[in-house]
């Protein structure tokens, strides 16, 4: 959970702004951390349910493993096969309806799947006769996993009816979707969720028929978020329009929690599907996870490092060529300093070669573009046009002020201006700006248009992978090498 130290820059990046709201909320955050306080809740339950499935999955492939003739080969291809396949089928995720039986038919397939798999590894190595042993194994695990899970299932629904797992939530929305919603988790504790308040700037709901308080209008979330302690949201037709609640999306994603949104014609939905949760028969879409809370960014880090560090040993004589021109060229000092806006909305110096002289600071900061600059000098063009003079940002990504791919940072100036004229503008500093992006493939880089940066720069943070970033950073070659992208 983001502290109360953190919160201004992040609100004021997510949000435009902190806004404050009327009731007093001490009381109800005391509340909030009794329900969470003790041994269970801050040891037993600190990383959730999956871990205790990957436990009882781990048992499961033990036992149905131990039903086939001895470990081999192929045994231990379909273990690791039924764990990568279980990963993608969000088998380990928490659910706020768990059932066994919804599981079992996934759990099954998966498990036939693996076997598949595996024979046809041993089938390659020459091991055909392993095939038998591995569907053994295969509906040994199903029979364990489904016995084992339905316990696991068993004894959290009972934890969450005691209310020693119970998390804080807030309902976007005080009108009557928003009173079914409430009412319903009241009512049915197993679902693990404890609502302690409606936002909602312009309740259609009295204070009589409210069955929880109203904490503040829906431009309050972040603070309330920080108050209380909240850990799921519910969107639940609040009086926002529709093109505010993105920022309000957001803004749970930053301050990590659950978004849950009750979707539109929600009579007509189909429930099928691992994003659908329901609650007393109403659906709920379960959110995707931000890019940036998933495991996978922090191998992002990781590979920013490793591609930086090696980058700068490995092109030291391009840097002392580069070097050497700029000082021939414009004299003393060949490195260019620049204040940047990065993630948060915080400052950092980035680092260039110098492709011409600017003549006070006042016109580096405030001068768009020097595209066509008669100032600037064949090295400087050369280095420009190559993109030769943004190497030195490799050193600006070893100190983790920008990572190889994500947005570009703009100057303070800019983005003052580009904040307030732009929707979504401020959204791209949810994560490290970058030296290349999804914007600038698509040529969008110097005097173009801002708000369709701002658009494929939030697109990239919204759709974020691993591989689309190796895509980017093959695409940014091409365009070095050929000068457009395609």
């Amino acid at each position: 959970m983001t502290t109360e130290a953190t919160a201004a820059p992040l609100q004021d990046t997510v949000l435009g702004g902190s806004r404050p709201y009327a009731p007093s909320l001490t009381p109800l955050r005391e509340v909030v951390r009794a329900a969470n306080r003790g041994f269970l809740g801050a040891t037993l339950l600190r990383f959730g349910i999956a871990p205790y499935l990957l436990l009882v999955d781990v048992l499961a492939l033990a036992a149905g493993v131990s039903l086939a003739a001895g470990l081999t080969g192929g045994l231990l291809v379909f273990c690791l096969a039924t764990i990568w396949f279980n990963s993608g089928a969000a088998l380990y995720r928490s659910r706020l309806t768990l059932s066994i039986l919804d599981q079992a038919p996934d759990i099954a397939v998966r498990a036939l799947a693996a076997a598949a798999v595996a024979s046809a590894v041993g089938l390659v190595v020459g091991a055909g006769d392993a095939v038998a042993p591995l569907f053994t194994a295969a509906g040994g695990y199903v029979g364990a996993a489904v016995v084992l899970r339905a316990t696991v299932f068993t004894a959290v629904r009972a934890a969450r009816r005691h209310g020693l797992i119970e998390h804080p939530t807030l309902v976007l929305g005080a009108g009557h979707v928003g009173r079914q919603i409430v009412s319903a988790l009241v009512e049915h504790p197993e679902y693990g969720l404890r609502p302690i308040g409606f936002l909602d700037s312009d309740p259609l709901l009295s204070d009589d028929e409210r069955p929880a308080p109203l904490l503040g209008g829906t431009e309050s979330l972040a603070d309330v978020i920080l108050e209380t302690g909240a850990r799921d949201v519910v969107i639940a037709f609040s009086s926002q329009p529709s093109s505010a609640m993105v920022d309000i999306i957001r803004t749970c994603d930053r301050l990590r929690c659950e978004l849950f949104i009750v979707p539109r014609l929600f009579e007509l939905h189909d429930r099928s599907g691992h994003d659908v949760e329901a609650v007393w028969g109403m659906p709920l879409l379960r959110m995707r996870e931000a890019p940036f809370r998933r495991v996978s960014w922090r191998l992002k880090r990781v590979v920013d490092v490793a591609v930086a560090g090696l980058s700068l040993v490995a092109l030291s004589p391009v840097f002392l060529a580069c070097a050497l021109g700029v000082r021939r060229e414009g004299g003393p000092g060949v490195l260019f300093r620049q204040t940047r806006v990065g993630l948060d909305g915080r400052a950092f110096e980035l680092l260039k070669f110098r492709s011409m002289r600017p003549v006070d600071n006042a016109e580096s900061a405030t001068l768009w573009s020097i595209a066509d600059d008669d100032r600037i000098g064949p090295i400087g063009r050369l280095l420009r046009a190559s993109s030769l003079d943004e190497l030195p940002q490799l050193w600006n990504v070893l100190r983790g002020d920008m990572s190889i791919v994500g947005p570009r940072p703009e100057r303070p100036h800019f983005v003052d201006q580009f904040a307030t004229t732009f929707p979504r503008y401020m959204a791209r500093h949810r994560v490290p700006c970058g030296m290349t992006g999804w914007a600038q493939i698509h040529g969008l880089r110097g005097d173009t248009s801002v708000a369709d940066r701002a658009r494929f720069d939030n697109y990239y943070i919204e759709n974020w992978s691993l591989w689309l970033d190796l895509k980017i950073v093959a695409r940014t070659i091409n365009v070095v090498l050929t000068g457009k992208g395609r």
